[in-house]
């Protein structure tokens, strides 16, 4: 094999992993929501939140989600114990529909917080909680730090978190050996190279502590993710920060990056766990059943 050819192999890898399994994987005849839809049982602007549940819920996707896809699962799961429950598309490239999550993260978190507006609102709500998988677990750490959001979050969930970046195995430790390619993520997909180890995005949203006070942060994550590695650079540092392996929960979970976020329900448990800590029951692998 010419030497070159073997040079192609792992950027294949590398930009493949990203472009297929980098976050939330999405069909291909959905369509995203616009900010109501339908019969969905989510995105319901006439819902008052109830006293057991005064604060509505908002699903922030991943990379390459969108607003539908990433939440069948978990969206019908809240609706149905009694949450209002709300999702937005963001980070939408010009020309590039159904795959969102892919701009800069700092506009995606301007973003987020126009939704948060818009839900409190349209809700009567005071605050809210979030609820994010993947990059939607770490983008709001942005809103909150830099953009007001701590005044209204009570809580984020993240599932599957980008918090301090990945290696993707390791395949982004070889961006250094192919000149040209660190740029065309960034042009063209520029969330991609925000959740790199040691981006400028991540070096400044990390700097000084991962947490802001006031808000209550969980992290879920699972040792088999092959997509924010390793595991544990996943988790947060700092008060109110409670951090969840999945298999210390049940040792038979196996899921991995996709099926934490997309329909484990022991994840999902965990979820409601952390939205109302007051009336939290144990987590076990008896909870897919629930």
């Amino acid at each position: 094999m010419l030497p070159w050819r073997r040079a192609l192999i792992p950027l294949t890898a590398l930009l493949l992993t990203a472009a297929a399994a980098l976050f939330p994987a999405v069909t291909a005849t959905a369509a995203p929501a616009a900010d109501a839809r339908p019969g969905s049982g989510w995105n319901d602007y006439t819902c008052k939140p109830s006293a057991a549940h005064p604060r509505p819920v908002v699903l922030v996707h991943g990379t390459f989600g969108n607003s539908v896809d990433n939440w069948l699962g978990l969206a019908p799961y809240l609706k149905n114990r009694g949450y209002c429950v709300f999702s937005l598309d963001y980070g939408r490239l010009p020309g590039v529909p159904l795959f969102h999550g892919l701009g800069p993260v700092e506009k995606s978190a301007e973003q987020l917080a126009a939704h948060v507006d818009k839900v409190l609102a349209a809700t009567g709500a005071a605050e809210t909680d979030l609820v994010g998988h993947s990059q939607g677990g770490m983008m709001p750490r942005y809103y909150l730090k830099f953009l007001g959001g701590a005044a209204k979050v009570n809580a984020l969930v993240g599932i599957a978190p980008s918090n301090h970046g990945t290696t993707l195995s390791g395949l982004t430790r070889l961006l250094p050996y192919f000149p040209g390619v660190e740029d065309l993520l960034n042009e063209h997909t520029p969330a991609l190279a925000d959740q790199v180890v040691g981006s400028g995005l991540l070096t400044k949203l990390n700097a000084g502590g991962d947490t802001v006070p006031g808000v209550r942060y969980t992290v879920l994550a699972t040792k088999y993710d092959e997509v924010v590695t390793p595991y544990r650079s996943q988790f947060l540092d700092g008060p109110g920060v409670r951090n969840v392996l999945l298999q210390d929960l049940c040792p038979l979970d196996l899921s991995e990056h996709l099926a934490i976020g997309l329909f484990d329900r022991i994840a999902f448990h965990e979820v409601t766990n952390a939205l109302d800590p007051a009336h939290a029951t144990p987590t076990t692998c008896a909870s897919v059943f629930g």
